[in-house]
């Protein structure tokens, strides 16, 4: 028999499963829906934070706007569910064909992410996503590979 936390766990899972997928199918509407209305997100492109549900679907909607058909891929997710929240980390790559029929494998990023209980369902409230940088250039490094 299942825990709660196994169970909270899974339904996570599938919440993420259900980001890649509305990833690439570009529903933004579908997006919304796993999001916490008042989540902050420290996405890879400025500004440093997009607060708000529709300040994140504007930030997928520019990104899908660069694709023709994109991809995202999930590698080493961990999730960590207690109570009414739960917290996980990824690696995450954005890919597909460009607007102008070029295919682009993307790039591995780090990915954070908070849940948040509300209503039963389980809500991304924070999510964070980065790409390591060398000191000394100030550049980010973006060819590593998980």
């Amino acid at each position: 028999m299942s825990t709660q936390r196994e169970v909270d766990e899974a339904k996570i899972r599938q919440q993420v499963e259900k980001v890649v997928e509305g990833i690439r199918t570009k529903d933004l509407e579908g997006l919304k829906r796993l999001y916490a209305k008042d989540i902050v997100s420290f996405d890879v492109e400025p500004p440093l934070q997009h607060v708000g549900v529709e300040a994140k679907s504007e930030n997928w909607a520019r990104a899908f706007t660069f694709f023709q058909d994109v991809r995202y891929e999930v590698r080493d997710l961990t999730v960590t569910a207690g109570g009414d929240l739960a917290f996980g980390h990824f690696f995450g790559r954005l890919s597909g064909t460009l607007k102008n029929g070029a295919a682009t494998s993307g790039m591995w990023v780090r990915g954070t992410f908070c849940f948040r209980k509300v209503d039963g369902d389980w809500l991304i409230a924070h999510d964070q996503v980065s790409v390591p940088f060398d000191i000394a250039s100030g550049k980010g490094v973006t060819n590593l590979e998980p």
